[in-house]
């Protein structure tokens, strides 16, 4: 069936709090790209006092977090974005219903999904990010010195603005004048790169439906691979091991076939995603080895005005070791 974009409301069924006198009560309806059968379950809600993200990429489960106040609703040409101040991990950025970031974790995900890949290579030069909308990455990015050049290629500009009126600590690393910001498809962007330009991509996507779809499929991770100098790297958001195994194999399964130098997954936690934790997909082009589990190239920031919150050169070895059970299917894709 084609896809199609409908705006999905309440189920009938579905328990709703009612609002205590003097609370406002309020629904996000969230428009998103779906077919029929995943209707009813694609709406994540504001029910009094609460956000509650509800996804078919995690049946069965939600995650909530106390809402204080919206700050910002409005809707982009590629999706629905979402801004709300919470109880207790700071403000919140959301895009059709699903977390992207608060203030309090957004270290986790940022420094991880950029330290990992640049601390791996001697005098990383020229990186692109495809996604980041919010910034967090450029600011990581930045912490290199070696880096001369920094392009960016973002889809929706409305994720640009709200960042930099909502997250401005997050939103820094545009400030950076080593950047430079595309708005547009990445996947585009990426076809038109000349071979060889990056020494480092990073893809710092949704999940994989909507807007982020083509970022995880085989000719995204070729344009990848063409775009990277040999022994360059890419580190690309990889899912839960809890609840994605199945999308997590098929990203390996395209990597190895791709990417003729290492390939890796690490992961992280991150508390507001769900499952809690998050992964990364690690991968070299042919060219001079790569060992992603042992940092080669560290970052200094003893004189930064904004030191590291979450990596160190321990937590990055840490991040490859796998539990036996992730291990063993992605070990198996390995042979």
């Amino acid at each position: 069936m084609a896809e199609e974009s409908i705006v999905i409301s309440v189920p009938k069924d579905m328990p709703v709090k009612r609002p205590r006198d003097g609370e406002e009560e309020i629904v996000v309806l969230q428009e998103v790209k779906t077919n029929e059968k995943d209707a009813e379950y694609s709406i994540s809600s504001v029910i009094p006092g609460w956000f509650s993200e509800i996804s078919p990429m995690w049946p069965g489960e939600a995650h909530s977090l106390k809402v204080e106040k919206v700050l910002f609703q409005g809707k982009s040409d590629y999706q629905n974005v979402m801004v709300f101040q919470s109880s207790t991990y700071g403000k919140v950025l959301v895009l059709d219903g699903v977390i992207q970031l608060t203030e309090r974790d957004e270290c986790a995900y940022q420094e991880m999904i950029t330290h990992l890949p640049l601390c791996s290579i001697p005098n990383p030069k020229k990186v692109l990010v495809i996604g980041g909308g919010d910034g967090g990455v450029l600011r990581e990015v930045a912490r290199h010195s070696t880096v001369e050049q920094i392009d960016i290629c973002e889809i929706d500009k409305m994720v640009v603005d709200v960042s930099k009126q909502y997250f401005p600590d997050v939103a820094v690393g545009y400030e950076d004048p080593r950047v430079n910001l595309h708005i547009g498809d990445g996947v585009a962007f990426l076809k038109a790169v000349p071979e060889g330009t990056y020494d480092a991509v990073i893809v710092d996507s949704s999940d994989p439906i909507g807007p982020a779809q083509e970022l995880f499929e085989k000719p995204f991770f070729e344009s990848v691979a063409k775009a990277l100098r040999p022994g360059g790297v890419v580190c690309t958001q990889a899912e839960s091991i809890w609840l994605h195994m199945h999308i997590i194999e098929d990203i390996v399964a395209n990597c190895r076939h791709i990417f003729k130098g290492s390939v890796n997954y690490a992961w992280t936690t991150v508390p507001t995603y769900p499952s809690g934790v998050i992964g990364f997909m690690l991968c070299s082009t042919e060219g001079t080895p790569v060992d992603f589990k042992h940092p080669v190239n560290p970052i200094d920031d003893s004189k930064s005005d904004r030191p590291l919150k979450f990596y160190n050169s321990e937590i990055h070895e840490a991040a490859f070791c796998l539990p036996s059970f992730a291990k063993k299917v992605i070990e198996g894709i390995a042979k």
